[in-house]
């Protein structure tokens, strides 16, 4: 059965299960491009801010042996 048959009844079996084949894009880490782009932006990041909100991140989060409660 060529691919695409067999992508297509894949399809229709997941959509009986009420499920639906989404498609993401997300940078690629590895290009130089999106290197110098994130490096650009994080230049641009107010320090005071950052420590903020990783203030806050560590005071609502949950690290090793917190977790098991």
């Amino acid at each position: 059965m060529p691919a695409a048959d067999r992508m297509r009844v894949m399809r229709a079996r997941r959509a009986a299960q009420g499920l639906r084949e989404i498609r993401l894009v997300v940078p690629d880490a590895g290009s130089a491009l999106v290197k110098l782009e994130t490096q650009r932006q994080v230049a641009r990041l107010d320090a005071a801010c950052e420590q903020d909100a990783m203030d806050f991140i560590e005071a609502v989060s949950v690290f090793g042996d917190d977790a098991a409660g």
